[in-house]
């Protein structure tokens, strides 16, 4: 999986996706510094047409603003996201996410690390910077194993460990399924010391719940086997139910379309995660 997103991530770099992620994260108001020699993966935007006229090759303005930003992979890998109705899981999607993410991240001389969050405990890689490097810890976060269903549904994330590991400032990307939950005491703490971003994915039965009949279903704390009847009045509603409580925490876990993305267990992901980088550069909320 790893080689094909990061020859995605190549050729969208090629042409938008570094500049989109860099002015996402990086804003808008910066302060002139000086004119450097252009680099690959360098924004084209920032290109001195003047300067490089007169030396013959590519120079670009470096600004104050600009630095390293250490990226965060937050995984909490609940049983929940190995459901997949189509040809790929929850889990699948949010792992290709976080690759897109490395990966990119990598191309703009970012550092980078992972917590991986399990019924069972955690596995924690410091942030590294360069290709090399990155390549490597994004390979191990998505080569961790399965978590076992009888290993039980809650994910605690050790957030005063979660302090410890990780500096001040960074972008912390939470993937997850994010059920319906409120935020806890330590949520706002946490906001001011990180700029927490969710990214949550979405099976298309977690929309609209089909009526496929009595189908087997797994209860993820028992490992038990249950006849699941989809037909039924109560269980559409109770789906119904269940999608607004979800839905109605995720916008109180993340107020703002800035801090929030959504993705599909269908479709490109690549795209979504350009759309998220424009709305952020932006700065529009829709």
């Amino acid at each position: 999986m790893l080689r094909r997103l990061e020859w995605r991530v190549r050729m969208a770099a090629d042409s938008f996706l570094g500049g989109e992620y860099r002015s996402a994260f990086r804003g808008r108001g910066r302060e002139f510094d000086q004119v450097v020699k252009y680099e690959y993966g360098d924004d084209i935007r920032d290109v001195d047409w003047n300067v490089s006229a007169r030396l013959g090759e590519l120079y670009r303005k470096k600004f104050i603003e600009e630095r390293e930003l250490t990226v965060i992979l937050l995984l909490e890998d609940t049983p929940s996201l190995q459901f997949g109705s189509g040809s790929r899981t929850k889990r699948e999607a949010l792992l290709e996410v976080a690759g897109l993410f490395a990966l990119t991240a990598a191309g703009n001389r970012d550092r980078v690390g992972f917590w991986h969050a399990t019924p069972t405990g955690h596995e924690v890689r410091q942030p590294v910077r360069g290709r090399v490097n990155i390549v490597r810890t994004a390979a191990t976060l998505l080569g961790q194993p399965v978590p076992k269903l009888e290993d039980g549904a809650e994910v605690e994330v050790d957030w005063k460990l979660f302090f410890h590991a990780f500096p001040r400032h960074s972008v912390v990307l939470w993937l997850g399924d994010f059920p319906p939950r409120a935020p806890g005491a330590g949520w706002a703490a946490l906001k001011k010391r990180y700029e927490m971003i969710g990214v949550r994915v979405d099976d298309p039965w977690d929309l609209e719940l089909p009526s496929a009949g009595i189908l087997p279903a797994v209860d993820p704390e028992t490992g038990e086997v249950l006849a699941f009847d989809t037909g039924t009045f109560e269980s559409q509603n109770r789906h119904d139910v269940w999608k607004k409580e979800r839905d109605e925490a995720w916008e109180e876990w993340f107020p703002s379309p800035l801090q929030r993305l959504t993705v599909s267990t269908e479709g490109d992901l690549l795209d979504p995660l350009v759309a998220f980088f424009k709305r952020r550069m932006k700065g529009v909320r829709k």
